[in-house]
């Protein structure tokens, strides 16, 4: 049954006279320069913020030997956070709508050279209709409108009538590990909803991700014998080469992939990072590279890994230098499948019905290249993992930012959505 008018006319009234503390709790999370590994003050503040307002409370930590265990798990190295997850959750007094988990993260990735910054990284300016600051958009805005899309709820008297888990997770932006620990310690819900920013449209599928590092060992010797010597770092551009040409092998398979033939490239391969040599004049004597690819939906993470090791050993032998000195190819992070939305699910029609009401446009829906956490939800809770946010421009790149009226708008669709898919009933315990 449809959400009543007059219900919905108050929820977003709500909104909209709670929008200012909002853009100052996305400000107060931005100046959490909460790169890996340092998401423990911002956590801490999450769980306040979310125990002041009544929730149930739990912080879990990263259980190694379960996330290794799992196939899904990303592969945990040295600076894998150590930052728990924390957990809220709403029990109503009447369980009689349908159960909900609203997930966000904290971890941002690092804000890079600062001088290309127009303000400080994590100093969230505000100019015209834009928050600028690493993380304002992916994703603390979304990570705020969880909290005040069921707070437009509470100013008005009401509650969801279903169980709510808030989950506020680190390690999306290199393992999943995070989203995936909230599924082995056991939460579970009718639909998710993570709001990412994806420009107030609904993502259909995406990529599953795969991190890996390459490293070649060289011949040192001094630059004056440079041909009796052999370059690791030379080497290391040739297995380059041989990577991309496994990448456009990789992209010629969207045949037939209806969420992916259309897209020009929708398997990317990044070389994110290139260290190598010890001294300008001596012939390096060590490359490590590491890098990032996609993978198609259905496509298992371990047989893309075994594809990239055969690639890379294959080229190895045809080259006078690597045949006799192999590299190697060790897996460090992602490790992760992506997932397809399966079309129909009610959650996506309260979720329409939401946003029309809230945007006054239809829905859409659309294929992201990259890595969500709505992947550990479909793949193994199978339940509706539904990914929908703001509107936001250059995340992970300098001058990070989020529109503010998307920000409204979607706070208020998540609110009717939750009002909708969970019911309502009077404020209280």
């Amino acid at each position: 049954m449809a959400l009543d008018p007059a219900l919905a006319d108050r929820i977003a009234a709500s909104v909209e006279r709670g929008f200012a503390d909002q853009v100052a709790h996305i400000q107060a999370l931005v100046r959490f320069g909460s790169v890996r590994g340092a998401e423990h003050t911002i956590q801490d503040h999450v769980f306040r913020c979310l125990r002041d307002r009544g929730y149930a409370m739990e912080r879990v930590r990263m259980d190694h030997a379960a996330i290794a265990a799992h196939p899904g798990g990303g592969r945990i190295a040295p600076d894998h956070s150590d930052a728990p997850i924390v957990v809220g959750i709403h029990r109503p007094r009447h369980e009689t709508g349908r159960s909900l988990i609203l997930q966000a993260h904290v971890d941002v990735v690092p804000p890079g050279p600062l001088d290309l910054w127009s303000h400080p990284p994590f100093d969230p300016v505000i100019r015209g209709d834009w928050m600028y600051g690493r993380g304002a958009a992916d994703m603390k805005a979304g990570h705020a409108a969880n909290l005040f899309a069921l707070g437009a709820l509470t100013r008005i008297g009401l509650q969801p009538a279903a169980t709510v888990t808030v989950q506020s997770v680190v390690e999306e932006e290199s393992t999943g590990n995070g989203a995936l620990m909230t599924h082995l310690h056991g939460y579970r819900a009718d639909a998710v909803l993570i709001p990412e920013p994806e420009d107030e449209k609904l993502v259909r599928a995406n990529t599953g991700v795969l991190w890996f590092t390459v490293e070649v060992r060289g011949t040192p010797v001094h630059v004056r014998e440079m041909g009796a010597g052999a370059n690791a770092i030379d080497a290391a551009y040739r297995v380059i080469g041989a990577l991309r040409e496994l990448e456009e092998s990789w992209n010629a398979r969207k045949a037939g992939r209806r969420h992916f033939e259309g897209e020009a490239h929708p398997i990317n391969l990044n070389v994110g990072r290139i260290e190598g040599g010890d001294w300008a004049s001596s012939v390096p004597a060590w490359c490590r590279i590491a890098c990032r690819i996609a993978i198609y939906p259905g496509i298992g993470a371990a047989d893309a890994a075994r594809e990239i090791e055969a690639t890379v050993s294959d080229f190895a032998r045809t080259d006078p230098f690597l045949a006799k000195t192999p590299p190697v190819v060790a897996f460090n992070g992602f490790f992760s499948e992506g997932y397809e939305l399966e079309e129909g699910s009610e959650a996506e029609a309260v979720l329409a019905a939401a946003h029309k009401r809230a945007t006054g446009t239809d829905l859409q829906s659309f294929m992201s290249p990259s890595y969500l956490d709505t992947r550990v939800h479909a793949l193994y809770d199978r339940v509706p993992a539904l990914c929908y946010g703001p509107i936001s421009e250059n995340i992970h790149g300098f001058d990070e930012r989020v529109s503010l009226a998307s920000v409204k708008r979607i706070t208020t669709a998540m609110a009717l959505f939750v009002a909708e898919w969970c019911g309502t009933e009077a404020l209280g315990r």
